[in-house]
């Protein structure tokens, strides 16, 4: 059953200023919701989030719905932005969007919300969440482009059952007709892209603000040193462009050794950038799961997900793929599903 066709209540919807909260803002009115409209105010590199904020409000505004503001740029900080640098400096590949949405969307946004008289809480994520025989899950969205369950896996049953998705059933562009035909001023406006509190900068620039620079060696795979780096946490596995050496054919990242401080390169189709078995830890699962367990996984976000059996091997969860699986990243997400698209568990990936 979707909790949309339960009994409505007041709603509070994270609203960030763009058209996928602001059309989830205005679908729950229109079903008849009592909807709050709330802009989380976020720890941000290059106070771009004044535009959203306004953006927010005037959409409120439009729609004849209370607003607030609720800063949480503190926490956000230490929580998201600390957590991706302390993810590079120990060599490992963070997820802030995983940790956003459990720490602050689902986690200080909830909370508050709930204080505040909230029934459910909202977002404009491409997701949905089903409940049957009082157990609830995560589905994909219907929009395979847009679809964000696998930022999601790490919310429990309490949350998922005060948590709508009105965004769930639509694709983008259906999402964005509703906006225009609604008069909301941001139809159009454009999607955010990567990450967003970095700002104008690049990834690496940013972290390079916060990380020192420490020469090291950059390795082939035969052991031989094909150049130097500025330091090893500045890398990922699988990466490939800006690695600082011209080498006859594409090279990627295979290794990362922030002890050791080296870099460990490796041609296209080396196995030293295949994975059979990974595993996990942190696992949040829906109840009532076996295993071992027939899965399909998805190790990034736009991965096609691969088959592989999930199992539990002396107190720990392993996967194995079906087939070597390339580019797998340490501290990266584990996502897994059932054929019907339902989100099953994830955990972050150690080894």
């Amino acid at each position: 059953m979707d909790k949309m066709d339960k009994e409505k209540g007041r709603v509070f919807v994270g609203m960030s200023g763009g058209v996928d909260s602001s059309v989830a803002a205005y679908l729950l009115k229109k079903r008849g919701y009592e909807v709050i409209g709330v802009h989380l105010r976020c720890w941000n590199k290059n106070g771009c989030d004044e535009k959203e904020a306004t953006d927010a409000r005037l959409v409120a505004e439009h729609l004849n719905i209370p607003f607030y503001v609720f800063d949480m740029e503190k926490e956000y900080k230490e929580r998201v932005v600390d957590y991706m640098i302390d993810g590079y400096r120990d060599g490992i590949t963070p997820n802030p969007d995983v940790m956003c949405n459990k720490e602050i969307k689902f986690g200080l946004f909830m909370e508050k919300a709930l204080s505040m008289g909230a029934r459910f809480i909202a977002t404009g994520h491409y997701a949905r969440v089903k409940e049957m025989g009082g157990i609830y899950s995560i589905y994909r969205g219907k929009d395979g482009n847009k679809d964000q369950s696998y930022f999601l896996w790490t919310l429990n049953q309490d949350q998922l059952s005060k948590i709508l998705f009105p965004l769930g059933d639509l694709k983008k562009d259906k999402v964005r007709k509703i906006a225009k035909k609604a008069g909301l001023h941001i139809a159009d406006k454009k999607d955010s892209q990567g990450i967003c509190f970095v700002g104008q900068v690049s990834i690496d620039e940013f972290l390079g603000e916060y990380l020192s620079q420490k020469e090291g060696q950059i390795i082939n795979i035969r052991g031989e040193v094909v150049g130097t780096h500025r330091g090893a946490h500045f890398y990922t596995i699988g990466q490939r462009h800006g690695l600082g050496v011209a080498l006859s054919e594409p090279y990627y990242v295979s290794k990362i050794d922030v002890n050791k401080n080296t870099v460990i390169l490796a041609p296209e189709d080396d196995p030293s950038l295949f994975e059979r078995e990974i595993k996990i830890s942190k696992v949040n699962m829906v109840p009532n799961q076996e295993t071992p367990q027939k899965v399909l996984v998805q190790i990034r976000y736009r991965q096609e997900p691969v088959s592989a059996i999930l199992s539990q091997k002396n107190g720990s969860f392993h996967i194995d793929f079906d087939k070597p699986v390339k580019f797998v990243a340490p501290g990266q997400s584990a996502v897994f599903y059932n054929p019907k698209g339902q989100l099953i568990g994830g955990g972050i990936i150690n080894s």
